[in-house]
């Protein structure tokens, strides 16, 4: 195999992936980029204006409605999934009776298509006919019943659940993965030390799974940032624009309202927080390590 070590070859094997990536990622991005500089209807040529989209993004109540609804959905889900799903493996790598089904049903929610979670979860959810308030009315208690999706308050939470529901089982997946990964021999010998559970993980398992949370961190990250299909079936954005997040509203903009240069505007703002907040983590995990 020494050929192997050749830089051509390295080359030849590292060429058809960069053009493939170059044309299908890199690409786009630039392109949205240049579009956000100009003004386009989709029909006729684009018009070059400057930075007048990026004023108006930051004049635009909606935008900043969108923005604090994607926030909230971030740290909501982020907490839950990276905490919740971390401790769901511990709990399912220990050998148990019928460990095997469990994990089955928790990861049974992400094979489920985005759109049809967001319809199962519009039933449960809805003010008028979800299951929820069809409870709480039915037992007395219609003073708790609340406008979980739709309203002004509580959508983007609803999001953030929903979203927490069908990523947990995934996400618990990877962290099952990074713990067949820690040698017995290693939490055997802590256990002959004296440590006690709680020792043997934040002293352990954690630092040797920095590698696999940092994975799970990079698609807490780019996944929350692309939500849209449980936006668009649970609330559509609505009502008044009121439930928007950064994705739901640059389509919004882009194909509803045929404003290309401001959509790809909101686009790429979203894309420098998602690479910011990426590149922050990464900063504070080198910085620890």
């Amino acid at each position: 195999m020494h050929w192997l070590s050749k830089t051509r070859y390295k080359i030849g094997f590292l060429l058809p992936t960069l053009v493939v990536y170059t044309v299908f990622i890199i690409m786009p991005i630039l392109i949205a980029i240049g579009y956000s500089f100009t003004k386009y209807s989709g029909i006729g040529k684009a018009r070059f204006n400057g930075v007048d989209n990026y004023v108006r993004l930051f004049k635009d109540k909606i935008f900043w409605k969108s923005l604090t609804n994607t926030a909230i959905i971030f740290v909501v889900a982020s907490v839950l999934l990276l905490v919740l799903s971390f401790f769901l493996a511990l709990l399912l790598n220990n050998t148990l009776r019928f460990v095997d089904v469990s994990k089955s049903l928790v990861f049974s929610p992400a094979i489920i298509a985005p759109i049809i979670v967001g319809i199962i979860w519009v039933y449960i959810l809805d003010p008028k006919i979800g299951v929820i308030n069809g409870i709480l009315r039915a037992i007395g208690a219609s003073g708790l019943a609340q406008q979980w999706i739709g309203g002004p308050t509580l959508s983007p939470y609803s999001i953030a659940f929903i979203y927490f529901w069908q990523q947990l089982g995934y996400l618990t997946t990877i962290f099952i993965a990074g713990l067949k990964m820690i040698p017995e021999e290693v939490m055997e010998a802590v256990k002959v030390d004296g440590a006690n559970a709680w020792q043997r993980t934040w002293h352990v398992t954690i630092p040797m799974m920095r590698s696999t949370i940092s994975t799970v961190v990079i698609l807490i990250i780019t996944g929350i940032f692309k939500i849209f299909e449980i936006v668009q079936q649970t609330t559509g954005g609505g009502p008044n624009h009121l439930s928007e997040t950064l994705v739901t509203y640059s389509y919004s903009m882009t194909f509803q309202s045929s404003d290309y240069g401001y959509g790809m505007s909101i686009a790429t703002v979203t894309f420098l927080i998602s690479l910011a907040i990426t590149g922050l983590y990464f900063l504070f995990s080198r910085e620890r390590s």
